[in-house]
């Protein structure tokens, strides 16, 4: 698998022990992580390969021991991923440095450390130095830049390249100017193109128009998603992008009461029994086409499984507490931001989804 950010294959005979990622385009580098995954592990394995750790609540021992350790089951690759908060990559202190020399210095055979230090960064923090500084032997580092003109093209016709697609020029600039760079967005928007031109190959703008809209549906788009998957960070992601674009408050509380309205109104046509499952999504997802094939039907399952699961009791809960922020916003001085991130972890974990 051709990874962008390496410029080349993920082969065994090209790893590195570990990887040093840092900077805000973070989808680059998750893009590697899934390149490692498909590459060297098999799905039955990633339970017992891959172990993900953040720094807000572990710690560089506990790294270095889980990549130390051997899995019960012995599975031939290990895979393990660590996030680092922004406040983290300046303390750094003598004694984690110490363990992390020793681990690299004698890192153990088919297990790779990647590392991902998200957010603009001092480059002369003690984290990135440590890195950046060791043996390009041992690590690789990279800064992860937005992609911007040629590089941004590169990557649109790499993605649309790996399924057998060309796209024309003005299919590739209009992409760029209404995701305005954003590589989350582009390969969503690149999966409904493809999937909805099924076997032609040439895309044209078009096709384009026939399933994309503009920035504020992208991102209406993927907060969907990822409230419907329960993605805690994706949805964190969205909401801090929303924001920072200078998003209208009542644009983003819109996006998410109109989640739970719309699974309240599908659960209440389905019980009324007026309509079929068919035409509540249509009602409600007019912009997904069954022409749209596969995608279509992906994401008319996503969304009647979580009507499924998902009780009325609890949407009308959901959509009170939305009127309560709604409300502290406007007169206690919280920041809405802080309010929905509170909403948004009580939604993921609570058990009401």
């Amino acid at each position: 698998m051709y990874s962008f950010l390496l410029g080349k294959e993920i082969k065994e005979e090209n790893l590195h022990p570990c990887y040093f990622f840092y900077g805000e385009e973070t989808a680059l580098a998750r893009e590697f992580i899934q390149g490692l995954k498909k590459t060297f592990l098999s799905p039955d394995e990633d339970f017992d390969s891959m172990e993900t750790f953040n720094l807000q609540e572990s710690s560089w021992p506990q790294v270095v021991d889980a990549a130390r350790s051997l899995s019960f089951f012995q599975v031939s690759w290990r895979l393990i991923v660590v996030e680092v908060p922004l406040d983290k990559s300046q303390k750094f202190s003598s004694s984690d440095r110490k363990i992390l020399e020793d681990y690299l210095d004698n890192s153990p055979s088919q297990t790779i450390l990647v590392i991902l230090s998200p957010g603009r960064r001092n480059t002369k923090a003690p984290l990135n130095q440590f890195f950046t500084s060791y043996s390009s032997n041992v690590v690789c580092a990279r800064a992860l830049r937005p992609l911007k003109g040629k590089a941004l093209f590169s990557w649109i016709n790499q993605k649309f390249s790996s399924v057998g697609k060309q796209a024309l020029p003005e299919v590739k600039r209009k992409l760029g100017e209404m995701t305005r760079g954003d590589l989350t967005l582009l390969e969503r928007e690149i999966e409904k193109i493809v999937t909805y031109v099924g076997d032609k190959r040439r895309i044209e703008l078009d096709d384009l128009y026939q399933v994309s809209g503009g920035v504020k549906s992208f991102r209406e788009w993927e907060l969907t998603r990822s409230m419907e998957k329960g993605d805690y960070d994706q949805i964190l992601l969205v909401l801090n992008n929303l924001f920072q674009e200078g998003v209208k408050p009542e644009y983003i509380m819109g996006m998410m009461s109109k989640f739970f309205r719309d699974l309240l109104l599908a659960k209440l046509w389905l019980k009324e029994g007026g309509k079929d499952q068919k035409a509540v999504f249509k009602e409600l997802k007019p912009q997904i086409k069954e022409k749209f094939g596969r995608f279509y039907t992906s994401k008319f399952n996503q969304f009647f499984s979580l009507v499924r699961s998902v009780s009325i009791q609890d949407l009308h809960f959901s959509l009170n507490e939305l009127e309560e922020i709604d409300r502290k916003f406007k007169t206690s001085g919280i920041g809405l931001q802080t309010l929905l991130e509170r909403f948004v972890w009580n939604y993921c974990f609570s058990g009401r989804r």
